[in-house]
């Protein structure tokens, strides 16, 4: 899976916004210095997870970004979904709606294989298990894999 800028952004941003509340919203610029993003790039995303339903925003002087959702209840892939789109796609289409034929004909099952393993990870971590540096186990014990480490 490649993680877009557009993806790793869009988290860092939401991660950053997890103890925002609408009586202390972020301000862009102030979440952009935070993580180092830039702020034009930032606004554009920023724009997308409030049509999403992520984020909540106020404008005005005293105005800026919270979550929509508290951090715990707010998933990775929430966050990529918004930006990206679904999780897994193949030239522009669910995995599901795919069919090969012939010596190709299992493919699609590897692609919905590889689609339930980022949902395993992606749908399980949360906004607050990152801004706490506290993953789940099962997602931490990938980590500890020797071969996860490795470049291929």
């Amino acid at each position: 899976m490649h993680v877009t800028a557009k993806a790793d952004y869009a988290v860092r941003a939401v991660v950053e916004l997890a103890d925002s509340t609408q009586d202390s919203p972020r301000k862009v610029d102030e979440v952009a210095r935070a993580q180092s993003i830039p702020v034009s790039f930032l606004e554009n995303i920023l724009t997308q997870l409030r049509s999403a339903g992520v984020v909540r925003s106020q404008r005005g002087p005293e105005g800026g970004y919270w979550l929509a959702r508290p951090a715990e209840e707010v998933t990775l892939a929430d966050i990529i979904r918004a930006v990206e789109g679904p999780l897994v796609g193949v030239r522009g289409q669910r995995p599901e709606e795919i069919e090969y034929v012939g010596s190709a004909e299992a493919l699609q099952q590897v692609w919905v294989a590889l689609r339930a393993n980022l949902r395993k990870v992606l749908e399980h971590v949360t906004v607050a298990d990152v801004a706490a540096n506290v993953l789940p186990r099962d997602v931490l014990a990938l980590t500890r894999q020797e071969e996860a480490w490795q470049t291929r």
